[in-house]
Order: C-alpha cells, then structure tokens, then sequence
C-alpha cells in the first residue's frame, strides 16, 4: 500500500512491521545534505514552494530527508550540520503510488498535517493523493470520476483527501528505523530523528513536502 514513515504510511492501520529488507547506507554527510534547496538534484528552482517557510524534502533514491527553511538548509545537531536524516520506504519504492498495497511512496507535492493518534511513533500525515495524482488515476480509469472529485474537492478545501480509495492512502512520515525500506509505503526515520523534524516543524505539522524519485 502507502507509507512513508516525513517514515510515511496507509489506509487501515499498518502492522509494526520489524525492519527487514536490504540495508541502507548508514551515515548520513554534507554530501547528502545540500545547503540550499535549489541545489537538490531534481528539485524546480523557479516554483515559488521550494522558497516556502518550512519545506520537507525526501529524496527516495538517496534516502534522505531534509527540512528547509524560506529556501536554506535548516541546521542541525549531527555532524553534517543540516536537518538531514536518513529514511527508509515502502517495500516496493521504485516508482510513484499507484494503487492500495502496492509497498510505493508516492513522488509528488504534498502537504502535511500532523496524526498524533498514530500507531507510528511521531507521525506527520502527507495528504496523498494530490489532485494531479486523482486526475491521472481517474484518466486512467484506476477510480471513478466521483473519487477524483472528493479528492480534489478535499485538497481545495485544504483538508486531509480520502485515504480508502483504489489509489491507497494514509502515507506517513514516521519513526521505527531507517536501516531498511520496511515499511507499506511511508517514509520512516529514526525515533530521535523524526523528534528532530517535528520540534522544527509549526504546530500542526503542516508544511510542504516533495518527495522526489
């Protein structure tokens, strides 16, 4: 399904799954931390989100997160010097979401809230599917025109979409390990790291989140 655990995560609550899977690369440097975000490979410098106050950036082929502030790299207490940590993902992560149980983290512009009632330590919700991903979902013919419309209905409204359509949901960034992409589609990161990220996070948790390839 969906989960980041930003780990994110899915629709009905995801087991606590033991970290398994391939190993990820352990120390997180300067090299994987850039200093603005204009320089993160794949990122579009002339869209006006990456100069937001907060913005989230997760990178799934390098497995890293990385928080932003009005453009710059927000600073941090490892050796880096960045807000910068490491994440595992889905057990499936090569590619954007398509469907319920599929083990994808979707790739796209999200926005977040916070989802403290979470089974998942620290959890902040990334409000997947965006409208782009209901209409191409809908386009081709994987929900039904009236889903894509709640969607996007939700989206505009500012509010959380549905999370209990064909397409998946309840993506996450939470903790419970990085070492490995273990979870159903969420970003997850270690305890003491996603403690990181939130405490430099608004109340709320809503910021905004690009997760990249």
């Amino acid at each position: 399904m969906h989960h980041m655990t930003l780990a994110l995560m899915m629709a009905s609550p995801q087991p606590a799954l033991p970290p398994s899977g391939p190993s990820l690369p352990a120390a997180v440097t300067s090299v994987d931390c850039p200093a603005t975000a204009e320089l993160v490979p794949g990122i579009d410098s002339t869209d006006a989100r990456v100069s937001a106050r907060h913005l989230v950036v997760v990178r799934k082929r390098a497995r890293r997160v990385q928080l932003f502030e009005s453009g710059v790299a927000a600073p941090g207490t490892g050796s880096h010097g960045y807000a910068c940590y490491r994440a595992g993902l889905g057990f499936a992560p090569e590619g954007h979401k398509q469907r319920e149980g599929d083990g994808r983290t979707p790739e796209g512009w999200y926005t977040t809230s916070d989802k403290p009632w979470s089974s998942f330590h620290a959890a902040i919700a990334v409000h997947y599917p965006s409208v782009q991903d209901a209409r191409t979902a809908a386009s081709e013919g994987r929900i039904t025109p009236a889903t894509r419309d709640r969607i996007v209905a939700a989206q505009r409204a500012g509010k959380k979409p549905p999370q209990t359509t064909a397409m998946g949901g309840e993506i996450l960034l939470h903790g419970g390990g990085s070492s490995s992409d273990w979870t159903l589609g969420c970003v997850a990161l270690e305890d003491a790291d996603i403690d990181d990220l939130r405490s430099r996070l608004p109340t709320g948790m809503t910021v905004q989140v690009r997760i990249l390839p």
